[in-house]
């Protein structure tokens, strides 16, 4: 392994920095269950990666398993409990527990705890995942109901592919 090509070809630094301080609201709130901070995103990034913090409360919020073909996704537990499958097992994850995800490796997570939970969400490369979220806001707002073909166009388009476990 070594360093990728340079990116940046100046002969010195530039002020190029992005701050988010901690008092920023959430970017988004899914149902009552969780509040999603954009923390990076792949248009911020140059598709280098997404960041985001997801924060739950004590109510199950199970997406269910599923896998990415284009990306991986980890995970990095700030505060409280979250349940996270690994593909074999489900690991009751608690604060500095991390866990990769390679791209077709079966996931998911969950608060099961009772309790509010916090946690880092990284994706590389950067895909627009935040455009996945909104929807599934949107679907949590309005009560729409989709169909299991409708789900399954909903994961495709995200790059999500839900499995059985």
């Amino acid at each position: 392994m070594s360093y990728p090509p340079p990116r940046y070809l100046a002969d010195s630094g530039t002020v190029s920095a992005v701050h988010r301080p901690a008092t920023v609201e959430p970017d988004l709130t899914i149902g009552v269950k969780s509040k999603v901070g954009y923390l990076a995103t792949g248009d911020t990034t140059d598709g280098e990666f997404g960041l985001y913090r997801w924060d739950m409360a004590g109510i199950p919020n199970t997406p269910g398993a599923h896998y990415h073909r284009t990306i991986s996704e980890s995970f990095f537990i700030l505060a409280g409990t979250v349940s996270l499958y690994d593909g074999g097992k489900w690991i009751d994850a608690t604060p500095g527990d991390f866990l990769y995800v390679p791209p077709g490796g079966v996931h998911a997570f969950s608060n099961n705890s009772g309790a509010p939970a916090s946690m880092l969400v990284l994706f590389t490369p950067g895909a627009p995942r935040e455009t996945y979220f909104e929807e599934l806001a949107e679907i949590v707002a309005s009560g729409r109901q989709l169909t299991a073909e409708g789900w399954t166009e909903l994961y495709a388009r995200h790059d999500q592919y839900a499995v059985e476990i």
